[in-house]
């Protein structure tokens, strides 16, 4: 048991990388607001974003239209930004 405790406190302390669409993938532009992943979301309110946007948080119900060109900002129960996709 002494074993298991120093990985399980390591282990929390690992980084996440942020979710963003490759190359192929970014039809919305996405990658160019990559800052924002990690940041509150009251972040979006600072940042001009000329086109389809939309927030996602738990428990949100969403369409499943895929529109290339819309960008998707996907937000936590504590309320940080932790990807952002295109559809």
């Amino acid at each position: 048991m002494k074993y298991i405790i120093p990985f399980l406190v390591l282990s929390a302390c690992a980084t996440t990388t942020p979710s963003l669409p490759t190359a192929q993938e970014d039809t919305c532009n996405a990658n160019s607001y990559a800052a924002l992943v990690g940041q509150d979301a009251t972040a979006l309110e600072k940042v001009l974003i000329l086109g389809m946007v939309r927030t996602i948080r738990p428990d949100d119900i969403v369409t499943m239209d895929y529109r290339q060109e819309r960008i998707n900002f996907r937000i936590d129960a504590n309320e940080i930004i932790t990807s952002i996709t295109c559809g």
